[in-house]
């Protein structure tokens, strides 16, 4: 990886929030920055603005868009892509084929970070894991570290979330902590890892991009892939193919999980309604916290909490900042977020819920009535386990994008047993709407008192919105313009 950008040609494909980021970053730090964009000019007016003066850059920012010919090629060292773009698009291949080094802006930010950096990723939780975590080392720093006087050290949290890190760069010191989330996108193309590495879980997501589970999980194990044997990673084990990357830590290793680890495993655990912490060098399990304590709701976000407090024991967090920090964090926007109570039903926003897995731990963390909206697009992705579920737990079920016909589909074939005979589960009412608007419409009209409205589509957003954010707030404002 080049480590001196002065006058290196870098071409950036994709001018997205990681690339703009990237493109700013390397800009000040001398290198000759070519971004490509498939979007017309008209569409990037905004992003090229506001990269149109960058303070100590040595050149100007040269822009081509509405396609990536070959030729962008000619005299660069380096080809960085941006998260939604794939390596195999022609430019990207056509790079690999001259020998030109792939990378990301991920890549460029672990190579270069003075500071430790803990890195987390899987298939559902990484974001909130990843905020929790922040929310407890944050504390840690602020409430416990620093009460000398002395300038507080501080905490960067990141990546596919948020603000990518590498815009931050230049402002860490060696003493500070970043909290990175890594998505497969982001892993696809790496090669360092963080010193502390945390794979959640590993289910059936992106295979529209990455093809099979074999490869998607590849690349999730590449977070581990390159860590040394004076680092730290974190794994669920009680997710099968997260638990097997344990065969190739190079480090330590600590689990987290529901049930009590082996006598030989370091790690947290659930017992007796309370969060403890098993270590090595202790003669007893430590109590971090009481369940009842978890602001959130549902099993999964009790072992995204597992999770966060085996991530930060991990780096030496002290029991009462992992106390603290649990309690105060709240949850985040767009997952399983209430909006309102509305004619005596609670509205949920689970906008993050992009694929199957997702909407069904969303399901299994209400015991009330569900009207369940559910669609977007599809990442061709199994729906079979999601219809099993909907069809014991959902009362109403509105289906709304593209996904709707897929979703039908997946309904209707579970009703039946192969014999062809009718089961006798009580199939939920189904709804058909073009879009979220009409999708929130109709469930106004059939909700009732003491129902859950959820939103939790299990497709993507990109047939009516830009990402998943976007479609969150655009239910949140539909949702309080109830009247």
């Amino acid at each position: 990886m080049i480590g001196d950008w002065f006058s290196r040609k870098v071409l950036i494909i994709g001018a997205a929030r990681q690339g703009t980021a990237l493109a700013r970053y390397l800009a000040r730090h001398g290198a000759q920055v070519v971004l490509s964009d498939i979007r017309k000019e008209s569409e990037l007016r905004a992003e090229q603005e506001a990269l149109r003066k960058i303070p100590g850059a040595r050149w100007q920012i040269q822009w081509f868009c509405g396609a990536h010919p070959l030729n962008l090629l000619d005299g660069v060292d380096l080809v960085c892509l941006s998260g939604g773009v794939p390596p195999t698009i022609p430019l990207a291949v056509e790079a690999q084929g001259r020998g030109i080094e792939l990378s990301n802006d991920s890549q460029i930010f672990l190579d270069h970070a003075p500071c430790m950096v803990i890195g987390i990723t899987g298939s559902a939780g990484k974001t909130t894991t990843t905020s929790l975590v922040g929310e407890i080392v944050k504390t840690a720093y602020q409430e416990f570290r620093n009460q000398n006087g002395s300038k507080p050290a501080r905490v960067w949290v990141g990546g596919n979330i948020g603000s990518p890190l590498i815009a931050e760069l230049d402002e860490m010191d060696a003493a500070d902590l970043a909290v990175m989330e890594l998505s497969s996108f982001q892993l696809e193309l790496m090669s360092s890892s963080p010193q502390v590495a945390a794979v959640l879980n590993v289910t059936p997501n992106h295979l529209d991009r990455h093809g099979s589970m074999e490869v998607y999980s590849r690349i999730k194990a590449r977070i581990l892939a390159y860590q040394a044997a004076d680092d730290i990673a974190i794994l669920g084990r009680e997710d099968p193919v997260a638990w097997n990357m344990a065969q190739n830590v190079h480090g330590r290793l600590l689990s987290f999980g529901l049930q009590e680890p082996g006598d030989d495993q370091q790690g947290t655990y659930l017992r007796d309604g309370a969060i403890r912490l098993r270590l090595a060098d202790l003669d007893e399990d430590i109590l971090l916290l009481k369940q009842e304590d978890v602001l959130l709701r549902g099993e999964h976000n009790l072992l995204n909490v597992l999770a966060a407090c085996a991530i930060t024991a991990a780096v030496g967090t002290a029991p009462a900042a992992i106390q603290m920090g649990v309690r105060r964090f709240e949850g985040i926007p767009h997952r399983l977020e209430h909006v309102r109570s509305w004619h005596g039903a609670d509205w949920y926003n689970d906008s993050i819920a992009t694929a199957p897995e997702r909407t069904i731990a969303a399901i299994r963390s209400f015991d009330e009535p569900l009207v369940l909206l559910a669609g977007g697009r599809d990442k061709n992705l199994p729906w079979e386990t999601f219809a099993v579920l909907a069809l014991d737990r959902v009362d109403h079920l509105i289906l709304f994008g593209e996904a709707a016909e897929i979703i039908d589909q997946a309904i209707n074939k579970n009703l039946t047993v192969p014999s062809g005979r009718e089961q006798s589960v009580q199939a939920p009412s189904v709804t058909r709407c073009r879009g979220l608007q009409e999708a929130v419409r109709a469930a106004a009209e059939i909700a009732e008192t003491g129902d859950v409205v959820l939103l939790s589509p299990g497709g993507t957003s990109f047939d009516e919105f830009k990402d998943f954010e976007e479609r969150g707030e655009c239910f949140v404002r539909l949702v309080r313009d109830l009247a």
